[in-house]
């Protein structure tokens, strides 16, 4: 069985950076946001739950989530948000498993925003989180999203912050420009891969 390795961060601190130095690496990468946005398009279970929480109006026409109309709902209700939660992570875990069965090398990565939030980092066997100074995080998430500081902030603020994300994490690569994080990353790929451990 692979060696099960959780990468998150909060917005902007440049995990998906991380994963692709690991997937250049021959490392496989399940990306469980990613999934997640799918099956709200896709899987009936999670269609028919939404619908039922927030009415039909949260798909297009096309049958299409109206990605508008439910961030409007679940950043402003904490309740709602959670409901979705429970909706779809059990989805998304199925989809790991599945995913993780078919995986034949000595480790994987599992990337998540909200690894440790979702209880998803009980699973792995090691948890990375990648972290930033806040500014570099807002300026990276304003010309990558096209908005402003404010709701930057605003979306920051909604996540959990990197001194609680520490405190669960095996490990931490700080992603602030100074820190060369390639020689990092490769030196963990080479731990995997020699002797199952990253410390």
């Amino acid at each position: 069985m692979a060696i099960k390795v959780g990468i998150t961060g909060g917005m902007g601190s440049g995990k998906s950076t991380v994963c692709k130095i690991f997937k250049l690496l021959g490392a496989p990468v399940f990306e469980a946001d990613v999934v997640a946005k799918q099956l709200l398009n896709t899987h009936p279970k999670i269609k028919k739950g939404l619908i039922r929480l927030f009415g039909e109006g949260i798909y297009m026409q096309d049958g299409a989530i109206d990605r508008k109309k439910l961030a409007g709902i679940i950043f402003n209700n904490k309740i709602q948000l959670a409901n979705m939660n429970r909706l779809v992570h059990p989805v998304v875990l199925d989809e790991f498993n599945k995913w993780l069965e078919k995986q034949q090398d000595a480790y994987i990565i599992h990337e998540a925003a909200i690894l440790f939030e979702s209880g998803f980092y009980k699973m792995m066997d090691f948890t990375l989180l990648i972290s930033a100074p806040l500014q570099q995080r807002i300026e990276r998430v304003m010309k990558r999203d096209g908005v402003g500081e404010q709701q930057v902030l605003e979306r920051i603020n909604r996540q959990w912050t990197d001194e609680e994300k520490r405190k669960l994490a095996s490990l931490e690569i700080i992603n602030d420009n100074k820190h060369l994080i390639i020689p990092v990353i490769i030196e963990i790929d080479k731990k995997l891969k020699q002797y199952g451990k990253i410390w």
